[in-house]
């Protein structure tokens, strides 16, 4: 195994694939198999940057008809929903119900996965956000992603927040921008002392924070979890929760949690997702049901839906 400082410097915006190893590519090096789609003449989703963005309750994205395949297998089956604009969206469901997978599709990071194919559409502000004239590394700068495991790049604090804003040029003042966005992902006061300091040293949900902290340093639109707090203590789950809903007062957050009672906590809407099993006996990941969240979790409409969160399966 390859240790954590021999690894090539990531690519920020672009976090690790998604096996949720902690390493990455860095954009000198990064192999064109990426953006296998993209033609010479690509230009990026004509979108709503910071200085204009829609108010709270404008869909973000509008997914119609989605599948998702590996290989010859369907694993996701006909989604539709639409994410509404700084609103939290929690995916729940049993193990294996397409969770993670569909969450991928919003910043096509199945896209490294040389098996996967996506099909139906996912618009991004009316934008189609799979059409061969949209750049997937602009996409997913603006739309940033934490995994399950906290993977904080083998660099100090400071140079794990300022490395995405350097690398896309950015050409304020770093110790600022270090500092706004550490305020930001409520860290500055636990390692303000330590900036120089191993962001490996850092305690595991310090780390997670890290993380969140630098997805928000290249000033995304939007911020994708998966299971952010699954390798969490309690404590540091809460701190975790209370950051999502800060940051929903700016950024539109789709989590994915195994947690049900999260999603209770944190989101304003929840999909619940399941796996059906067709006459071939093969498994599908397919959304149930899709509402807000006080209505899913005390009023359902599906009866599949009432019987996992009264526990009944899953």
């Amino acid at each position: 195994m390859t240790d954590a400082t021999d690894r090539p410097d990531p690519v920020e915006g672009t976090d690790p694939a998604p096996h949720e190893a902690a390493t990455a590519t860095p954009a000198r090096a990064r192999p064109a198999a990426t953006a296998p789609d993209r033609p010479a003449d690509s230009r990026t989703p004509r979108v709503a940057f910071r200085d204009a963005r829609p108010p709270s309750g404008v869909p973000v994205f509008e997914v119609g008809g989605v599948s998702v395949f590996y290989g010859d297998h369907e694993a996701v089956r006909d989604v539709n929903m639409t994410i509404e604009n700084r609103q939290i969206t929690a995916m729940i469901g049993p193990s294996g119900c397409g969770k993670s997978t569909m969450i991928r599709c919003f910043n096509r990071m199945n896209d490294l996965i040389p098996t996967a194919r996506v099909t139906g559409k996912i618009r991004y502000h009316n934008e189609d956000l799979y059409g061969r004239d949209v750049d997937p590394i602009e996409v997913r700068r603006r739309i940033g992603m934490v995994f399950q495991k906290p993977n904080p790049f083998p660099k100090s604090v400071y140079d794990n927040i300022a490395y995405g804003p350097r690398v896309g040029g950015f050409k304020g003042n770093l110790d600022d921008l270090v500092e706004e966005t550490l305020t930001h992902a409520a860290l500055w006061d636990e390692v303000k002392a330590g900036l120089k300091r191993s962001a490996l040293a850092l305690s595991g949900g310090q780390q997670q924070r890290l993380c969140i902290a630098r997805t928000i340093a290249v000033k995304p639109e939007v911020i994708l979890m998966d299971e952010p707090c699954s390798a969490l203590d309690p404590i540091a789950t809460a701190k975790i929760e209370d950051l999502m809903e800060h940051l929903a007062q700016e950024f539109t957050i789709i989590v994915v949690t195994h947690n049900m009672q999260q999603a209770a906590r944190v989101s304003h809407r929840t999909a619940f997702f399941t796996s059906d099993i067709d006459e071939a006996g093969v498994r599908h990941g397919r959304l149930v049901e899709y509402d807000e969240t006080a209505r899913i979790f005390s009023n359902p409409s599906d009866q599949r839906t009432e019987d996992y969160i009264s526990g009944r399966f899953g």
